[in-house]
């Protein structure tokens, strides 16, 4: 059983093992149709593709964030109706170093499926080595088994973490790039700033300069530089890029922190919640 990261070579030891299937999550905040494109011009043999926005979340709605988790159920049927059972050895893969690819692997971690890993460095890796790629859709496969089987303590909702916050029981670490996090700069989100208390871990930070995940002492001592013996809980800007740092600490032998889902982009429909600027 592969669990987090399976590295370009190990894929291809697995192309046409049946009990392996692999997702390309491509995706992108500008353009939601750049990831469908790009698989149709080309993908690892035998993917399939998932869409950040229709399968690996549910709609927005009042109060939530820009990409709130899916429905349990549903997220159930896109398995299963892509093959997946308890068995299923899942890789899933993108081209922005794991960004997408991350939530996949904390969607299926959350619900109770630990086989699965993340492509280290994504298609460009997958391309450096020298695997091939390919335009045909892959067959539909039998349906798969997979259910459901909740981690709640993986998880914090808004209400609680706001609790947890007033009396200093967790350490709420920022996904997003620095100046977002200061609130400098805002591209996506209506309103600037981050949430007080929080400390600033940009994701960014867990790559090397191929776009991979750097060595798993590398990314222990990175993510030790935040604990601070209280419980750890990741967000960013909609809950996406925040799994990333989820799955770095993992790989880095730290104990799963939790997730807070909504993020920043739910944090800020509420006007009572507090905003903080700058470094504070």
């Amino acid at each position: 059983m592969l669990q987090n990261l399976i590295t370009a070579a190990e894929l291809s030891n697995r192309l046409g093992d049946s009990q392996t299937i692999i997702f390309d999550v491509r995706f992108s905040l500008s353009d939601i149709q750049y990831g469908s494109r790009q698989y149709a011009l080309g993908h690892i043999p035998g993917a399939h593709y998932l869409h950040l926005d229709h399968d690996l979340s549910r709609p927005i709605a009042a109060g939530t964030g820009r990409h709130p988790l899916p429905l349990v159920a549903a997220f159930v049927e896109c398995m299963q109706r892509h093959g997946v059972s308890a068995g299923t050895q899942v890789v899933a893969y993108d081209d922005a170093s794991g960004m997408f690819a991350a939530r996949l692997w904390w969607l299926l971690k959350w619900l109770g499926h630990d086989r699965v890993a993340v492509l280290d460095g994504g298609l460009p890796a997958w391309t450096r080595s020298g695997g091939a790629v390919e335009t045909t859709t892959p067959a539909e496969p039998l349906r798969g088994s997979f259910q459901a089987h909740v981690r709640s303590d993986m998880l914090l909702e808004v209400e609680a973490l706001q609790s947890a916050l007033a009396q200093g029981q967790v350490l709420l670490c920022d996904a997003r790039a620095p100046e977002r996090y200061r609130g400098e700069v805002e591209p996506i989100d209506k309103v600037a700033g981050h949430v007080p208390g929080a400390v600033n871990l940009p994701f960014s930070r867990n790559l090397d300069a191929q776009g991979c995940f750097k060595s798993a002492a590398e990314l222990s001592q990175l993510h030790a530089q935040v604990d601070d013996a209280r419980p750890i809980v990741h967000m960013c800007g909609s809950g996406v890029t925040a799994c990333h740092n989820v799955l770095a600490a993992t790989v880095g032998g730290h104990p799963l922190p939790r997730l807070y889902a909504g993020s920043w982009s739910e944090w800020i429909t509420d006007p009572s919640r507090p905003i903080a600027r700058g470094d504070d």
